[in-house]
């Protein structure tokens, strides 16, 4: 094969489009860390999307009808949101409670943030709801969803450029090849991902419910709680997990802890 036909090959036209629309599309820079985020989809679609995926869960899931629960899920929330703002403005926020027993809660791209019941097994005050709040918030602003999709996006069209290279050598060779690409992408790159930007988003988080005026030094005891909730229940071992596990995050907090004091005492000051 010529020079030429090398360099346009099938498998590196579709790494060339993939690098345009990576150079085009830019990134987007996450608040306060200042960290450079990949964004492939608009951020008009990514809404659209979140917005269908939560109105299908709320059709799925039972809304919770514990008012005093559900008045202070909505008051924290857009308490925080309301800090927030400045960083990505003009989201539709919404904060819903479901009668689920998990400890768990999600955000959604657009500022649609889920909480279940069972949360409130561990978060004792609303400085502990704050916690999580404010990192749910955090997945919104930081637009992580979006960094997901553009991961997935690359991913596949790295999959498609590798079977296309591959195309004139045995089934079996590209089974393995393509087979041996998934596993170095989940393990090498999507995985870890997902755990940094959980950090990412115990951080951020941290100072959004600190500059809402909630006390930070709740966000190490919630975790130790969460890590006691967690006990006896199976875990995969950290380097297969998608989250940090809680003896780190509560480490990774003590560190910031100065800085969201900071953020807190200016609050209380100005309240």
């Amino acid at each position: 094969m010529t020079l030429t036909a090398r360099l346009f090959s099938p498998a590196r036209a579709v790494l060339s489009c993939l690098l345009i629309c990576v150079f085009v599309a830019g990134c987007h820079v996450v608040p306060d860390t200042g960290r450079k985020s990949l964004s492939l989809v608009p951020i008009e679609q990514e809404i659209a999307l979140g917005e269908s995926s939560f109105a299908e869960i709320k059709n799925e899931e039972t809304i919770s009808s514990d008012r005093e629960k559900t008045e202070m899920v909505e008051r924290v929330g857009r308490r925080i949101a309301a800090v927030a703002e400045r960083d990505l403005p003009g989201l539709d926020w919404e904060f819903v409670l479901f009668e689920n027993d998990a400890i768990n809660a999600f955000a959604l791209p657009g500022g649609k943030v889920g909480v279940y019941e069972g949360l409130f097994k561990v978060a004792e005050t609303e400085d502990d709801l704050a916690v999580v709040m404010g990192h749910e918030v955090a997945h919104v602003t930081a637009r992580h969803g979006n960094e997901r999709m553009s991961q997935y996006l690359l991913i596949s069209a790295g999959g498609i450029a590798l079977d296309t290279a591959l195309r004139r050598q045995e089934e079996e060779t590209r089974q393995m090849a393509l087979m041996a690409y998934g596993a170095g992408a989940t393990f090498g790159y999507i995985l870890p991902y997902s755990r940094s930007a959980e950090s990412e988003a115990d951080e951020l988080g941290l100072y959004y419910s600190s500059r809402a005026g909630y006390d930070p030094r709740a966000a190490p005891r919630f975790w130790e709680r969460m890590a006691e909730a967690a006990e006896g229940s199976a875990s995969p071992p950290a380097f297969l997990s998608t989250h940090p596990t809680h003896a780190t995050r509560v480490s990774d907090l003590e560190k910031i802890m100065p800085r969201a004091m900071g953020y807190y005492e200016e609050a209380q000051s100005e309240r």
